[in-house]
Parts: C-alpha cells; sequence; structure tokens
C-alpha cells in the first residue's frame, strides 16, 4: 500500500479486516458521563440507543454533530415535540454534548429489511432523484450507505425506523419540523414528494446497510 493510499484509509475512518474503526467525534464531550445522564433516554429509545418502538428514532451509532444539534433545536424552540422539548430543557450544554457522544458511540441496532413491493422505488428515488419533479438524490447530503455527514450535521439514516422516517418526510413537507433553518433543504425537498414516495424512501434507508 503506498503513502498516498494509506493516508486515504486513515481520513475516512473506514472498515479495515471487519471491524469499523470510528473516527474520533467532532463534539467535544464524554461519552461515560453521556452514559450516566441516558437513563431518561432510555425510556423512549432503548437501553443501547434502538428503539423498540417504530415511532421513536434509533440514536446509536448517530452523529454527535447532528444529535447535538438537534437536541438544542429542542431546546430553543426551533424544533418541536412536546416530550423532547421538557427533556432538552433540563439539560445544560455540556450534557447534551455528552448524550451526543455517547449514542454516537454506540453500535447501531440490525438493519431491518425494506419492504420488497418498494424497494426499487424508494432506490431510485435515494440514489437517482426525481429529474420530473426537480427533486435531489438522498445520498447527495447522506450517503449512498445513509451514514450521513457528521461535518455538515446531516444524520445517518440507514436502518432508521420507516415509521419514523415517514413522519418526519411529512413533518417537512408540512412545515411542522422546521429545524433545517433558512436552508429548507429538507422542506423543499419532502414538499416534491408524494405520499407513494415518502413509503417507499423511508422503507428503503430502514433497510441500508
Amino acid at each position: 500500500m503506498n503513502i498516498k493510499f494509506a493516508l486515504l484509509f486513515t481520513a475516512a475512518g473506514i472498515l479495515l479486516s471487519g471491524t469499523q474503526l470510528r473516527a474520533q467525534s467532532l463534539v467535544e464531550g464524554s461519552a461515560e458521563a453521556g452514559k450516566a445522564n441516558s437513563v431518561t433516554c432510555s425510556a423512549c429509545h432503548g437501553a443501547e440507543g434502538n428503539s423498540s418502538s417504530p415511532m421513536w428514532p434509533n440514536l446509536a451509532g448517530q452523529n454527535a454533530p447532528y444529535l447535538l444539534a438537534q437536541l438544542k433545536a429542542f431546546k430553543d424552540g426551533s424544533r418541536s415535540d412536546p416530550l423532547m422539548t421538557s427533556q432538552a430543557m433540563l439539560l445544560s450544554d455540556e450534557e447534551m454534548a455528552d448524550l451526543a457522544v455517547y449514542f454516537e458511540s454506540l453500535p447501531g441496532a440490525a438493519q431491518a429489511v425494506a419492504d420488497a413491493s418498494q424497494l426499487d422505488r424508494g432506490e431510485s428515488l435515494y440514489r437517482g432523484g426525481n429529474l420530473e419533479e426537480k427533486t435531489s438524490a438522498c445520498l447527495a447530503c447522506h450517503g449512498p450507505s445513509g451514514r450521513g455527514n457528521p461535518a455538515a450535521k446531516y444524520p445517518a439514516l440507514r436502518g432508521q425506523h420507516a415509521t419514523y422516517t415517514a413522519k418526519q418526510l411529512n413533518d417537512y413537507a408540512n412545515a411542522a419540523r422546521t429545524s433545517d433553518g433558512k436552508t429548507r433543504i429538507m422542506q423543499d425537498i419532502a414538499a416534491r414528494l408524494s405520499k407513494e414516495d415518502i413509503a417507499a424512501l423511508s422503507s428503503y434507508v430502514q433497510g441500508l446497510k
């Protein structure tokens, strides 16, 4: 392996010998402290960050910058949810950072299977978008395997519950969720998706590995 290729492997933090080398978190926080403060979170999101309810998101393996941004959004009101807002209001900036780093450090749940009847449509939208409706491909921000982009605070989608993902897309489409801020990236994209598109996409990302 030449030096240039070795540097690319190191910078990307990709898989070596079947073991994922997790890059250092972009958020300064303590996973140990986050674990200690995560007891309340486990009621909805599971003891290891993997929710048993499809209505509540899996947090395990989600990138810390995104998690921290969402906790702050719940606290300042730019993202609304009665339960999450009440919880976030009790957290300091340090506690939010600790929780974000902790959940990022956890292994994600085994991915569920996508609905085979919607697979082609979901994959087409995720990977190629819809030129006719001027809908961007999801992989442009969330990556070909749905791992997200921590530096840009774009979330990982792979293995996320289809029910939860569909709700978020519908909320963006109806402007019930506006936490994408002034860019309106998700609001604009979601508004161009049909109900069938949302169902297919949500199923597809649930099955991404």
